[in-house]
């Protein structure tokens, strides 16, 4: 009998319906589609689960088929809840379609869903036993005010409790502007562990006097960490990644793989590196793992169904035959 690992990571966010367009090309009358959902705090959640790590999810959603959902999908996937049900609130709702080949395109119905109305309250003392780790993503504190709060109080809740927080930036253009977000993400700075993000990302975490310099990775990182993260992250895409941990600059290359869909890859990713990090491996082991789920995860359509089990993966490293006879 499996046993459910005890939770060891602790996610907070919104996780939506998703509605996949079941064929190539615009989304018109009478194609066909396929409901699940998708939500970047979630996505890593169900990967570390995959991966034997204990993950539960705080969250919100609406009283409704597409909330049902939600929950029903996290518990097949062993990921444990504290979800709040709103009875006055929609669950948030994405709509993804691939109008060519290898590119995709999401519309998101998220306002005054029932996420955007989670605030500090959701927190509880009890939340954190246990829990050795704290993720967030700059999507919460991007949905509302009180969610803004909410991301912030954690944090702050997870240093208290002597949780690390891991934060990724997940900048969303939608939900505020690069001004905003800089502003707000700066503010949990000095609170996180370990940061995440593209080079964009990252660039955007750097005040407007230029205090943190751009132009290199290496001195990108090391400059993000002067800011309070220990481990500054960069996911490069098919470049690989690099880290910068306690003063070192660390890369690692990119497994080759041809992508089907990249949506979530990023989350993989993340998920990878977390589940070597709470194992107390090398930085660049923790980057070669990560890399090694991002990759495994663009082989699948959906946004979280290609990350791999622990199974999957070291038959990836290990260079074992694809086909299990």
């Amino acid at each position: 009998m499996n046993v459910r690992p005890r939770p060891r990571v602790l996610t907070l966010g919104e996780t939506m319906g998703l509605v996949r367009a079941g064929e190539t090309g615009p989304l018109r009358a009478g194609a066909s589609a396929r409901i699940t959902i998708g939500g970047a705090e979630t996505n890593v959640a169900i990967g570390l689960s995959r991966l034997g790590v204990g993950a539960l999810w705080l969250g919100r959603v609406g009283d409704d088929a597409i909330g049902e959902a939600v929950l029903a999908a996290l518990r097949a996937e062993d990921v444990e809840l504290a979800a709040e049900v709103d009875a006055e609130r929609p669950t948030g709702l994405m709509v993804k379609e691939s109008r060519v080949p290898g590119a995709s395109r999401v519309t998101y119905y998220r306002s005054g869903s029932a996420a955007s109305a989670m605030s500090p309250e959701l927190l509880r003392p009890e939340l954190f036993e246990g829990i050795e780790l704290r993720h967030l993503t700059g999507i919460t504190p991007a949905l509302s005010r009180t969610s803004a709060d909410l991301a912030h109080q954690a944090a702050v809740t997870a240093r208290q409790h002597g949780v690390r927080v891991s934060l990724d930036v997940n900048y969303r253009s939608a939900l505020w502007s690069v001004d905003e977000a800089r502003e707000g993400l700066q503010r949990l700075l000095p609170l996180v562990d370990v940061v995440f993000g593209g080079h964009g990302e990252l660039s955007l975490l750097c005040d407007r006097t230029g205090r943190h310099p751009v132009a290199g990775d290496s001195a990108l990182l090391a400059s993000l960490a002067d800011a309070g993260p220990r481990e500054v992250v960069l996911k490069r895409g098919d470049a690989g990644a690099a880290s910068h941990r306690d003063g070192a600059y660390e890369e690692a290359a990119a497994f080759p793989v041809e992508p089907v869909d990249t949506v979530g890859a990023g989350d993989a990713f993340v998920a990878g590196y977390l589940a070597a990090a709470l194992e107390d491996r090398s930085p660049v082991e923790r980057l070669r793992q990560a890399n090694a789920c991002g990759a495994l995860a663009c082989l699948n359509t959906g946004d979280w169904e290609g990350t791999p089990t622990r199974r999957d993966l070291s038959a990836f490293l290990d260079g074992a035959d694809p086909v299990v006879r």
